[in-house]
């Protein structure tokens, strides 16, 4: 296996109370961070600054684009920084750090694997939260004609990054929040290979959202409509590989 060289991937908007104990919390882990400030306010900026002179990377934006573009920059910079994989981790707080080993221990077996956590949610969790993603996700089984995709939203996931910044040159998955569910279904189509491991998930009480609920319900609708024709188009090859494994499945 090649030599894979992993950094952790944190897009940052308006985060100043959190970010640099997310730093902190990972730092055992010994991988390089790279952060990307997606157009963050005066303060948010400086505590990002902070964290830079202290050895981290630090990509700016020049304005807020939404959580898709800075994660796709964020890919796209790591690649070229010479690294092979990237864990994204929100910058939050909300992912368990002790679950993070597993995601790069992964490599090991499949290099070539996107690794996606689900969420192993604690009390923290709101019933709309909880409930209102599966919306999504019974949208992504119908997309996919599947269930290999136990989550589509969580922000936990290791990236192999040339193969996905491949697929991100032919497709940019938008700029906001449907980026997230968008790269895994075109990922999925394009036969991409998947891992889905548990990640433990606690919302802070004093969390901040980006979410807007009109403006993203309506991008994530429009998502989902253009992935459900997309998948029309491909129904006959999705059907065919569908059965194809099945086959290999039985056999085994």
């Amino acid at each position: 296996m090649a030599d894979v060289r992993t950094c952790i991937l944190i897009p940052v908007y308006n985060h100043p109370d959190s970010i640099a104990n997310v730093c902190a919390w990972v730092a055992h882990l010994n991988l390089p961070i790279l952060l990307v400030d997606d157009g963050s306010d005066v303060r948010c900026a400086r505590a990002l600054d902070e964290l830079a002179a202290q050895g981290h990377q630090l990509l700016r934006l020049a304005h807020n684009q939404g959580k898709g573009a800075a994660v796709r920059a964020g890919l796209a910079h790591a690649e070229q920084l010479g690294f092979t994989h990237a864990l994204q981790i929100d910058a939050d707080g909300q992912h368990a750090v002790a679950d993070l080993p597993a995601f790069l221990a992964m490599p090991e077996q499949a290099p070539q694997a996107l690794v996606i956590g689900y969420p192993r949610y604690d009390t923290s969790v709101s019933r709309i939260r909880f409930y209102g993603r599966y919306a999504t996700h019974i949208w992504v089984w119908i997309n996919t004609l599947s269930l290999d995709i136990c989550d589509s939203m969580c922000g936990a996931r290791l990236y192999p990054l040339r193969e996905v910044n491949a697929l991100l040159h032919r497709h940019a998955c938008g700029d906001r929040m449907a980026f997230d569910t968008e790269i895994l279904v075109r990922w999925h189509w394009s036969g991409g290979a998947f891992r889905n491991l548990p990640v433990r998930v606690h919302y802070p009480t004093d969390g901040v959202s980006h979410f807007r609920l009109l403006r993203d319900n309506l991008q994530i609708s429009g998502m989902h409509a253009r992935l459900f024709f997309g998948m029309l188009l491909r129904l006959p090859r999705l059907l065919t590989g569908r059965l194809r494994r099945q086959t290999v499945e039985v056999a085994g």
